[in-house]
């Protein structure tokens, strides 16, 4: 008995020596205790007016509990700003500039990656992603950067043939899209005011606001003592609202072109004569595109896809709108008159 004891307080007594040693030589620092772990950080890049998707991921696949996985995504505030709310999954509610723009890809597969729509310069920061599941519970960060609209294009103004403020933000999005361009967003009009556009009628732009760039402060058009600048109605009902439209034309992938033919023509003869040259009828985008861009200029007016006619003119000269260069506007003619040509644009 006695020489079991004996043998139990050397044991003891050696494990004692070995934790002290194994301590005096590897001490413990602040450095080595456990820490909360830091959210992943991934980054993504878009490029202006284009979809994106922010990942964030269920390593696990998720819950098999129809509608278990809860989700919030805000944008982090930066320079002391407030984090701004932009999708709860919970009902799916999406707010402020990020509505009917944010949604998830598949939540009952344990994906909670954000899809935003048409991208702007105002999206770019850092975006936080928090999962509960109940069985796996995350929380990611994500950096999106935006490319500063190096794409090629031209804004400009655009109203129907039945006048001035009369399109819902539907439609004007529709109207852009049927004359060969999108909806300018609000970096477009901006880039496009400092290159000096200059237009008193307020236009929608893809955000859901309204307003209108001012070179030459003048009394119609927001005062005469006023300073230049981009004029805002600020963010207005989309269905019941009417305004015009601001639009962005990219760099043509085709060739605009007057027709040469020695008549007269009526709308409906200008269309048949693109077809049978193997192009189509010219489309307001296309002709400020080619005016932009190629610096396109002819002193004829022709008749256009939305039965307007126009020429653009890139040197400036007497008769030729003679102050600036512009494309300049004739109006919606009676399409069974022979009065004008035609602009035809054939596709590469």
């Amino acid at each position: 008995m006695i020489g079991q004891l004996y043998i139990t307080i050397i044991s003891l007594t050696l494990a004692g020596n070995a934790y002290c040693q194994t301590s005096s030589s590897s001490p413990l620092t602040s450095s080595s205790l456990p820490t909360a772990s830091t959210p992943p950080l991934v980054s993504v890049t878009s490029k202006l007016g284009e979809n994106i998707t922010l990942p964030c991921r269920l390593q696990s696949g998720g819950s098999d509990v129809f509608g278990a996985m809860k989700v919030t995504w805000t944008k982090v505030g930066q320079n002391g700003s407030e984090n701004e709310e932009v999708l709860l999954s919970m009902g799916i509610h999406t707010s402020g500039k990020f509505k009917d723009r944010a949604y998830l890809v598949d939540t009952n597969a344990g994906d909670a990656s954000l899809v935003l729509t048409n991208i702007s310069m105002e999206d770019m920061g850092k975006y936080h992603c928090e999962v509960q599941d109940g069985m796996e519970d995350i929380v990611k960060h994500v950096i999106l950067e935006v490319e500063n609209g190096t794409t090629e294009g031209v804004v400009f103004p655009y109203a129907p043939h039945h006048g001035r403020y009369n399109m819902s933000f539907d439609d004007a999005v529709q109207a852009c899209s049927s004359q060969g361009a999108v909806i300018a967003s609000f970096e477009q009009l901006l880039q496009a005011w400092e290159d000096g556009l200059d237009w008193c009628n307020a236009g929608w732009l893809d955000d859901g606001t309204v307003h209108y760039p001012i070179k030459k402060p003048r009394e119609p058009c927001g005062g005469a003592i006023s300073s230049p600048g981009i004029r805002s109605y600020g963010r207005r009902n989309k269905q019941k609202s009417r305004f015009d439209v601001f639009c962005f034309a990219s760099k043509l992938e085709g060739q605009f072109y007057w027709l040469t033919q020695p008549d007269r023509l009526t709308y409906d003869e200008a269309v048949q004569m693109c077809k049978d040259d193997n192009a189509e009828i010219a489309k307001v985008g296309h002709m400020y595109a080619a005016w932009k861009l190629e610096d396109y200029d002819r002193c004829d007016a022709g008749w256009l896809a939305d039965g307007s006619v126009r020429y653009p003119i890139s040197r400036p000269r007497k008769n030729c709108s003679p102050t600036e260069a512009a494309v300049r506007f004739v109006g919606f003619p009676d399409k069974k008159v022979k009065s004008y040509g035609v602009y035809c644009f054939k596709p590469y």
